[in-house]
């Protein structure tokens, strides 16, 4: 993990926030719909590692902060802290922003610090909700993050977090949620240079992105549905 990165830390009042909105957002989740999670028994609690997840839709990301056993730290695209509503929880929870398709070295040194000061980070490899069950391909961006981190990996497939889960819960349909979670793993250094890293690096975030895959069922697999059951 690089050296010499910013000490990180949560401002008091996330402190305060956070343990409070947790099982508020448990209860409203259980409220709308059945929730069913697993592999709890898969996290290497008490250390840093990446949480890696497919995203649908807005609702990933509370599901998983709801339910993880322990708190992790979040990211989320910039656009958040400008939608009514949501700036607001974001902002509470001291998420960490990220601009989409810019190189943004305050955000790595921002993600390194997390993990060097022993905090789970939550990340999404494709960078953006899918707004559909197939997932999408990898951003080669999660695997140069890991490949600098240097932290277990731990895959979740989440399921029914569409983006009309909310109207459905409404109508009294009380749709299911499922969070599966896989066994951490870690993964082969990058090589080469120039084209041939690249290459590398988009190699290793398909291998995020399969083994969250091996967690879900085909219709969720989308550009990984060559992927079998785990």
């Amino acid at each position: 993990m690089p050296e010499l990165t910013p000490a990180y830390q949560v401002p008091l009042y996330s402190r305060i926030i956070r343990p409070i909105g947790k099982p508020i957002f448990r209860a409203i989740f259980h409220l709308l719909g059945h929730i069913h999670t697993s592999g709890q028994e898969n996290i290497p609690r008490g250390k840093p590692y990446l949480v890696t997840i497919n995203h649908i839709s807005i609702f990933d990301p509370p599901l998983v902060l709801a339910f993880w056993p322990e708190m992790l730290e979040a990211m989320g695209a910039s656009d958040l802290w400008e939608r009514p509503g949501q700036k607001h929880l974001v902002r509470l929870y001291h998420g960490i922003q990220v601009h989409r398709g810019e190189f943004d070295r305050e955000l790595f040194d921002k993600i390194f610090s997390v993990l060097q000061a022993g905090r789970p980070l939550l990340i999404a490899p494709e960078g953006s909700r899918s707004h559909e069950l197939g997932m999408h391909r990898a951003k080669p961006g999660v695997s140069f993050i890991i490949e600098k981190a240097n932290v277990p990996i731990v895959p979740v497939g989440i399921t029914g977090t569409t983006d009309d889960f909310f109207q459905r819960a409404k109508r009294g349909e009380r749709p299911t949620l499922g969070m599966r979670i896989g066994k951490a793993f870690t993964l082969p250094p990058v090589e080469g240079r120039g084209d041939e890293r690249r290459e590398s690096r988009q190699r290793n975030a398909d291998l995020v992105m399969e083994h969250i895959a091996e967690l879900l069922p085909s219709e969720y697999r989308g550009y990984y549905k060559y992927v079998k059951d785990a």
